[in-house]
This record gives C-alpha cells, structure tokens and sequence, in this order.
C-alpha cells in the first residue's frame, strides 16, 4: 500500500507556513537558602553594630552608675562602681533625705518653681508670637526668624554679664523673679518660636478665614482653634524647654548666688565636699533629683512622639 503526503494549504501570501520556535524558559534567580529575599545593603554590618552598641553603651552608662550606685554602702561603691548591688540598701536615699539643711527639699522644690513658671510664661508668649509670625509674607518671617536663630547660635556665657546687669538695674538680680524673667529670652524662647511656626504653617488658612468670618479675633483664633491643633508641638517644647531649665547651673549660681538659695544642680555642687567625699549620699541625691524629670517625660511622651513623626504621614 502507498501512502501520499498530504501538501500543506498555503497562506494567503503563498508561502508556506514556517514552525513556531518554543520560547526558552525564564532562568530563576538562585537564592541563599535560609535567607529569601534578603539583599546584602539591609544587613547590619558587624562594624556598624558594634559602633552602636558603643554608642549605646557611653549613653547609658552615667545613668546605670546612678541606679546602681544609689543603692550600694560606701565601701561597695569604692569596691567597684560598676558592679550590681548584691546588699542592696536604701540608707543612701534615707540619708539624703535627713539632710540638717534639707539640701534636696529646697532644691526641688526651687527648680520645680523655676520649671514651671518658666515654661508657663514661655509656651504662651511664644505661640502667639509664632502665630504672629507664621501669617506674615515669606521675606518678614524670614528675617524675624534669623534674628531669633541668633539667641540659638550665641553661647549663654556671652550674653550672662549683660543679663545680670540688666536684673541689678531693674531690682531683680539674686531673686527668683530674676532668674525666670532671664529665662523668658535667648535660646529657650527662640527654640519655642522655631518649633510652633514649623506646627502653625501646616494649620490651613481656611481655618483660620472661617474663624474670622464668623466674627472671632485674632487672640481667639489663636487660643480655641490653633493652640489645640498643635498640641503635640507645645508637648514637645514643655519636655525640652523643661529639661534645658531643670539642668541649668550657670544661671541659677550666678544670678540667684550661693547665698540666696539653690536650684538642684547648684545643691548637687553644693553637696560635693572639699576635702571629703560622701559617694553614698551623692549618689542617692543624684538619683531622686532624676525622678521628677523622668515622671513628666513618660506623662508626655505620647504628645512628644506624636510631635516627632508629624508630617511623615499623610
């Protein structure tokens, strides 16, 4: 039997129709085992991380000698500094406590008086003040905003003379009134004014028009509907503003003076003896001046990060 092969139609060009080539396979890209999609940049490098725990580690260190030391004896604490308490005592914090002169009461209680009529004098002052500013054309804040960025960039130990002669000509040196009142200028009151004009830019001017419109004046504005919507940024000027003032020395030892009275920092260089030094009860004072500022941090540190990462989402 014969068998004929079958002629192939032809196309409508007359051409016989050429076979398809198979596409190659796509090659996978070999992967690490154990690591999937992982590339070499997002790993930290053991260089970098050592870099950062020493970093980490000179940070923490003064405050992990303060907890540790405050409740040691004398004699451990000269032992080794840096050692646990294995005999942990509270006679430190007790002997700090019973001062005769009650060194860490007075100076409490002057540094919270300082802290508070300070920062309460300087959130409002410079909010409005940056109210004020923010709704100016662009070349007036800019020029008010570089003669303030000079109360940052001038050292405090410039301007102290002048400061204090000034105090003796209105009255008010070695006074507290005096040591607020030279709280109120400089670096505190132009950080204030950096950070809310950085806040009430981002406020719209809808807003603000709205407000006007309806009848209400500029203190108004300022005081029912812009303060509460930077809220985060007055808790992140409370928290620095605050601790630049409670960790002050040089202010309050040369306007208010050693015979005057004392803040916290000026009774810690108090309490450090001449020729004698009780580490025992400087350690103990050390730590209980620390627990105030640390107790306004945890109260405000949803408002303080919140203040921190504003802006990076919309």
């Amino acid at each position: 039997m014969t068998v004929h092969a079958v002629p192939t139609a032809p196309d409508r060009t007359g051409s016989r129709p050429r076979p398809r080539r198979a596409a190659a396979p796509m090659p996978r890209r070999s992967r690490r085992p154990g690591r999937p999609g992982r590339s070499r940049r997002s790993r930290l490098s053991p260089a970098r991380l050592t870099l950062a725990v020493i970093v980490v580690l000179v940070f923490v260190s003064p405050i992990y000698l303060t907890i540790v030391n405050a409740f040691k004896k004398e004699g451990d604490i000269v032992a080794g500094p840096a050692t646990p308490p294995l005999h942990p005592t509270l006679g430190n914090l007790h002997t700090a406590l019973s001062r005769p002169d009650h060194l860490l009461q007075h100076g409490l209680r002057n540094s919270l008086i300082v802290v508070v009529c300070s920062v309460l004098l300087l959130i409002p002052l410079g909010s409005a003040f940056s109210f004020y500013v923010s709704r100016r054309r662009t070349r007036t804040r800019a020029a008010v905003l570089a003669v303030l960025a000079a109360g940052l960039m001038i050292p405090p130990q410039v301007v102290l003379l002048p400061t204090i002669r000034i105090l003796t000509f209105l009255g008010l040196d070695h006074s507290y009134p005096g040591l607020i009142l030279s709280n109120l200028g400089g670096g505190y009151f132009s950080f204030a004014v950096f950070v809310y004009v950085g806040f009430m830019r981002a406020v719209p001017d809808e807003v603000v028009e709205a407000a006007r419109l309806d009848g209400a004046g500029g203190l108004r504005i300022w005081w029912t509907i812009v303060m509460p919507l930077v809220r985060p940024a007055t808790a992140t000027v409370t928290i620095f503003l605050s601790l630049w003032i409670w960790n002050d020395f040089l202010n309050p030892q040369f306007i208010l003076g050693p015979l005057q009275g004392q803040t916290i920092t000026t009774g810690l260089y108090l309490s450090v003896g001449q020729f004698q030094m009780d580490y025992g009860q400087l350690f103990g004072i050390m730590f209980l001046a620390g627990v105030i500022p640390v107790v306004g941090y945890l109260t405000l540190q949803r408002q303080f990060i919140a203040g921190l990462t504003s802006g990076s989402t919309k």
